[in-house]
């Protein structure tokens, strides 16, 4: 019996037939090559299913071809119900940092250069004033993360010599990276107080040595204390730091801004509160709560500030020029309020009312059952994300598709605009808080796709 793969095609062969010509003239000759390479090969391993004309060939090669052609980061929709989902990306910009950024981009840029006196400048005067305006903070310096920011500060305050924390403080956060790890990378050393669920200011008071360079406070944001618990608030420590004579570092995390109390997000301090609670510096990040792009915010007393930036580890750090931009025009939006609150993508998905969520499931829905795909809304509960407001659920609604959930959920992260929903109740759920309304028109395409 004749073995099937001998009549398999050549490389070559392949190459030269016109569909897959066709592929060579938009795409690199190689990268083409490579796909047709990978095609035979999958026709050796399975001959049963391999393509039977050149037609089918050319289908075969070119799926090959855009999967190779696909980038790893590529935009997805987020129905997950989790806005600020940090495996997603976390806070979306908005329309005012992404022109921004292509602004900035398009040519060069007063980056390190002082236009008025026609001299190098710094790059770390680009948002300083404006921090310092919405928060309240003497003086304020950007660097490329949070937990940058944290061993940026500490290494600046504490290198060498002891920090004091709560052992209640020694969180972990996403990826299992735990902050006692990050702080002690900064060179200081951890001296833990009190309990997992209990500190008292005397815990501080007696591991005040004169081997202390700082206390350290870091806000819970990811996960809540209840039952029998005590905690030392952060003016509090500002005061046992300042009687102590060493400074007060508060790791605040979330970056909010403004009080979202009205529409039932309550807990959460804003930056202006933590500034004020007296800390000598005050570290946040760019890309949660505040919604900006990823950035570590550090905020505090002038003289702390400037010793930071001439930290060396400062220029390992720094962001660039793009990063600046879009927090520059997302600190500006703040200005408003009102203004930040329809503007900032990640507090109008926060802030947008049930019942209108409710109506769009409902469209889309409807739109899904006049092109076959058989699917209902669901009232849901979505979470913020990103280590913010742990305990807080906000109404939302879904539209859940009927079928196979598991089949489903691969073909939407397989298309072609990827969509990350959620499996619940043996249902695939897809939460639209997170869902800007302008992208419902891709959602039910990508359905239909998935579902076709």
């Amino acid at each position: 019996m004749t073995d099937p793969r001998r009549a398999l095609p050549s490389v070559h062969v392949l190459l030269e037939q016109d569909g897959v010509r066709a592929l060579a003239e938009r795409a690199p000759r190689g990268v083409v090559a490579d796909a047709v390479r990978e095609a035979v090969a999958a026709a050796r391993t399975e001959p049963a299913l391999a393509p039977t004309n050149e037609a089918a060939w050319a289908a075969d090669i070119a799926a090959r071809l855009a999967a190779r052609e696909r980038p790893t980061l590529q935009p997805v929709l987020n129905a997950t119900g989790v806005v600020l989902h940090t495996n997603l990306g976390r806070a979306p910009l908005a329309a005012a940092a992404i022109d921004a950024i292509a602004e900035v981009a398009r040519g060069f840029s007063s980056l390190e250069y002082d236009l008025a006196a026609g001299t190098r400048g710094s790059r770390h005067v680009h948002c300083a004033s404006l921090l310092c305006e919405l928060t309240g903070a003497e003086d304020a310096v950007v660097v490329n993360n949070c937990a940058a920011a944290l061993v940026l500060a500490l290494n600046t305050l504490a290198d060498g010599r002891d920090v004091i924390v709560s052992r209640g403080e020694l969180v972990e956060i996403g990826g299992s990276f735990r902050v006692p790890d990050i702080m002690a990378k900064s060179g200081a050393r951890l001296v833990e107080v009190g309990t997992t669920n209990r500190t008292h200011a005397d815990d501080y008071r007696r591991a005040c040595t004169p081997q202390t360079a700082a206390i350290v406070k870091v806000h819970r944001s990811n996960f809540t204390l209840d039952g029998f618990v005590a905690d030392v608030p952060p003016r509090e420590a500002a005061a046992l730091a300042d009687a102590a004579g060493v400074p007060l570092l508060h790791d605040f995390g979330s970056g909010l801004m403004i009080d979202l109390s009205p529409w039932g997000l309550r807990g959460e301090p804003t930056a202006r509160d933590a500034v004020a609670d007296g800390a000598s510096l005050v570290v946040m990040s760019g890309d949660k709560l505040l919604g900006g792009p990823q950035a570590g915010i550090i905020l505090g007393r002038t003289a702390l500030v400037e010793a930071v930036r001439r930290n060396p580890l400062a220029r390992a750090l720094r962001v660039d020029k793009l990063t600046l931009a879009a927090l520059h025009a997302t600190l500006r939006l703040y200005r408003e309020p009102e203004r930040a609150v329809r503007d900032v993508p990640v507090l109008a998905m926060l802030t947008t009312p049930a019942d209108a969520l409710g109506a769009r499931a409902a469209h889309i829905a409807m739109q899904l059952a006049a092109r076959g795909v058989a699917a209902r809304t669901v009232a849901t509960e979505a979470t913020v994300g990103g280590g913010a407001f742990p305990s807080a659920r906000i109404a939302s609604h879904a539209v859940a598709l009927e079928g196979d959930a598991t089949r489903l959920d691969q073909r939407l992260r397989d298309g072609a605009l990827p969509v990350v929903g959620r499996i619940a109740d043996g249902a695939l759920m897809l939460d639209l808080r997170a869902v800007a309304p302008r992208q419902d028109v891709h959602l039910v395409d990508a359905v239909c796709e998935a579902c076709a």
